[in-house]
Formats: structure tokens, sequence, C-alpha cells
């Protein structure tokens, strides 16, 4: 339909010089399809095979704090609160600041990455200073993935969903995992519970009820 109606769009805009008609401005609704995971197992994988000191930090602070690549490469030195282990999301998505947990791990990872590289004004920085490619992250990622013989299709951002599961998959109140995530509305959320392993075994299928031996 949409190759149909781009044909004769085209046909009236360049052929007959004409504007298109209203009936041809359809919107289409975009396939409900659920976010690639990968298990905890196969993100240990990722960084046990990911040597460098600096892409490991880089992969690590995206899983441990369900960052998005961009808010991970506009992270400032002065972002992270080790007295309180907070990180400090600054104007995420919906321009709202936020704050989400600084894993123990983390922070010893982050203390041993910095005596190597020492960043001047970004947690990741280029080899000249200033920002770090968001194309590098994307090498990085694929490079660790392919090492691993992991064959789903994963980009960065599984990072982020694999940590928004596993919360839920502890029993992470929902609530909280949408403030991490930094998500207006809770239906954004929502969608993890569809590939938690937790809330779907948490339901008893009606067939445990059966006696039938």
């Amino acid at each position: 339909m949409k190759q149909i109606i781009a044909t004769i769009s085209y046909l009236y805009k360049k052929v007959f010089n004409n504007p298109i008609p209203e009936a041809l401005n359809v919107k289409f609704r975009k396939p409900s399809t659920l976010p690639t995971v990968l298990s905890a197992k196969e993100i240990s994988k990722i960084l046990q095979v990911t040597k460098n000191i600096k892409h490991k930090t880089i992969l690590l602070l995206i899983y441990s704090a369900g960052l998005r690549l961009g808010k991970l490469l506009n992270l400032r030195i002065g972002d992270i609160d080790s007295e309180s282990m907070k990180i400090h999301v600054k104007q995420g998505k919906g321009k709202k600041d936020r704050y989400v947990m600084l894993s123990e791990n983390m922070l010893k990872m982050l203390r041993e990455y910095y005596k190597v590289y020492k960043p001047k004004e970004f947690i990741i920085e280029g080899q000249k200073g200033g920002k770090y490619s968001p194309k590098s992250v994307q090498s990085i990622f694929n490079a660790a993935l392919k090492k691993t013989g992991i064959k789903k299709k994963a980009t960065v951002h599984t990072l982020r969903h694999s940590f928004a599961t596993h919360l839920l998959d502890e029993g992470t109140d929902i609530r909280y995992i949408q403030e991490l995530l930094g998500h207006k509305r809770l239906a954004t959320t929502q969608i993890y519970t569809h590939v938690s392993s937790y809330s779907i075994n948490k339901i008893k299928s009606p067939a445990d009820h059966l006696i039938i031996e």
C-alpha cells in the first residue's frame, strides 16, 4: 500500500503538476515489535571479550545505568557522584534531568579507566579530547558481539533494553524503572513486561491446576 500511494503521489506531483489529493494522506500504524534483550550471561560475555578498559567502560556504563547512547556521550566528569552513588543525567528526553544509580562495579571500573585515560571534560572522550564518536561506540559493541558468537540482532540500544528487562526480572516496580529510563509515559515502559521472564513466570498456566495422571 505504501508503494502504491507513493507512486500515485509522485504521478500527481511530478507528472500532472497537481497537488496530491487528501485521500492519499494515509497514516500507517507502526508494527508493534518487541525489543531484543540480552541475558545477564550474554552481557557478561560481551564485557569479558572486550579487553580495552575504555571500551569496556563504555559498554558497562550504558548497561549499568540504562543510558541512551547520546546521554552517555554527554556525561561529564562532574555528573558522577561517588558519595551518593548516583549519575546525574542532564536534559534527557523530554528536557528533564534525572538521577540513575551508580553501580559499585561501575565505579571501580571508572577509577581504573580514569587512571589510564585521564579525561578532562567528558567521561568518554575522543583521542584529541571532546565528545566521543557514536559510530565508534557502535563499532565497539558490534566487534564484541561478533567475538561472543551471539546471533541475536542486537545494537548498543539493546543494552538499555536489557537493563530495564533485568530490573523487571528482579521484581523492581515498573514505576521506578520508568523514572530511571526517563520515560514520560508508563505505557512506554510497559513494553518490557512482554519480554521479562519474571512477569511471564509469575503467571501460572491453568494447565497446572489439572490432574492428568
